[in-house]
């Protein structure tokens, strides 16, 4: 895969340039909606608060978490995706394809629905394990074999998982009519309407996702050079991968908590990330998280105008978004390895 930027200099430019887009995205996303709202009076939110000013109590009470919770859910998964792919060495790979993803959202719906639970910090601790029971259940499905766990088995694996909590999800569902009615936003991957408060509660788990990401960088790029290499240079791979598995579940558990499935980012963000990185992941995962953020806050802002005075959700936005540019990097042949 060709690179778009070489040596170590051109790459931090390049990351530095996408931070700056990344504050002008947060900054859209506060001043752009149903209530346009001037960019001044974004500043002056944060710098010189009015509480007369109902411009200024939008930007703090609504659209501040909702730019903020784009931001983190989009960093995230897109490292959680990089993650992913590189373990299995296949590109195609991602929370959502592995059933992680539907994992937790089945554990969610199922303590929201059947159990009446509502507390974030309880739900948050729910989808950490079905994201986890699912990770485990894909690693001993694509494990099974004479030729244990290859990439096709586990995205096959994957792909078996994710249909069966989803049929268990929607079974639950056509039960209870109510539940259906309370949840069916929140599915289909949205970041409206969530709080300072909801963001809080997945903050630290996120924050411990992404150090614990760039601890593992340098460790991935031994990894994806094959497992027996990686053994004959002295890395102990079984923890590798039990580490990178445990920051994936922390990642995509606490974003689906706080969001919902917002899919397409964790599968076409890494990729992207490449074009400016090389295979290199202490420098893939930092663009991932950029670049997955700025793809989530760009799609909310998109999803604010499709069908007006209706929202989108951010999750249809990110499919939408996300297909065509998967496709198109599909048939540049950029995905293959």
């Amino acid at each position: 895969m060709e690179r778009l930027f070489s040596g170590n200099l051109a790459k931090g430019s390049g990351l530095a340039f996408g931070f700056l887009i990344l504050i002008v995205c947060v900054y859209a996303s506060m001043a752009y909606g149903a209530t346009p709202i001037n960019w001044t009076d974004v500043y002056h939110s944060f710098t010189q608060y009015d509480v007369t000013s109902n411009a200024q109590i939008i930007v703090q009470t609504s659209r501040m978490p909702r730019a903020f919770t784009a931001a983190v859910i989009g960093a995230s998964l897109a490292i959680a995706g990089s993650l992913i792919q590189g373990m299995t060495r296949n590109p195609l790979a991602d929370p959502n394809v592995l059933g992680i993803n539907y994992g937790a959202s089945f554990m969610i719906v199922f303590a929201a629905s059947q159990l009446s639970i509502s507390s974030l910090p309880v739900l948050t601790g729910v989808s950490f394990a079905g994201a986890a029971l699912a990770a485990i259940a894909v690693y001993m499905l694509g494990s099974l074999g004479r030729d244990g766990l290859t990439p096709l088995k586990i995205i096959l694996a994957g792909a078996a998982l994710s249909a069966l909590f989803s049929s268990f999800t929607q079974g639950m569902l056509v039960l209870d009519e109510k539940g259906l009615s309370e949840v069916i936003f929140w599915l289909t991957g949205s970041v409206a309407g969530r709080s300072v408060e909801m963001l809080k509660a997945v903050l630290p788990f996120m924050a411990a996702g992404w150090i614990g990401a760039l601890w593992i960088a340098r460790h991935m790029n031994v990894l994806t050079m094959g497992e027996d290499t990686a053994q004959g240079l002295g890395q102990r791979t079984v923890f590798v991968k039990l580490t990178a598995g445990l920051i994936i579940v922390t990642l995509a558990g606490s974003s689906v908590a706080v969001a919902g499935p917002v899919g397409f980012i964790a599968l076409i963000v890494p990729t992207i990330a490449r074009l400016f990185s090389g295979n290199d992941y202490r420098w893939i995962i930092p663009y991932s998280a950029v670049l997955g953020a700025i793809l989530v806050l760009v799609a909310d802002i998109a999803a604010r105008f499709v069908i007006q005075p209706e929202e989108l959700p951010v999750g249809i936005m990110t499919a939408i978004i996300g297909i065509p540019a998967f496709i198109a990097i599909a048939r540049k042949g950029i995905v293959a390895k």
